[in-house]
């Protein structure tokens, strides 16, 4: 070979200096939370917001069946009252000097006979 071309090989194996070749690199850029973290906390976050609502509706509820015992408990407590006023009131309108007055105004003789108060019987 002759030192002409072997310059003229030379040159044309060696890249030039003017032509680089381009390697492109494509860089990911990685998020600082992954798709499985993702994936986690919004099965954490959708269960954290059902067992609040639970929560809601359960003391929801809760407080309407307190409401509703503290009526019944003041609807016995009135039906106590009133019970305890009638019970009175039979004692009063039980007593023998009523019971006499009431037969002496109708007609009827009372001959040494002593009026007690009856018991009321209860069927077992």
């Amino acid at each position: 070979m002759s030192a002409n071309q072997a310059r003229n090989w030379e040159v044309n194996t060696r890249p030039s200096q003017n032509q680089v070749p381009k390697v492109s690199v494509k860089v990911k850029k990685q998020g600082w939370i992954t798709k499985g973290e993702k994936i986690i906390y919004s099965i954490v976050a959708a269960g954290l917001i059902a067992a609040g609502i639970f929560m809601v509706s359960i003391s929801s509820q809760t407080d309407t069946l307190n409401r509703e015992v503290q009526q019944l408990e003041r609807t016995v407590e009135q039906q106590k009252i009133a019970n305890e006023g009638l019970a009175f009131e039979v004692k009063e309108l039980s007593r023998p000097e009523r019971i006499i007055s009431i037969a002496e105004s109708h007609g009827l003789k009372i001959q040494n006979a002593e009026v007690k108060q009856a018991q009321a019987v209860e069927n077992e």
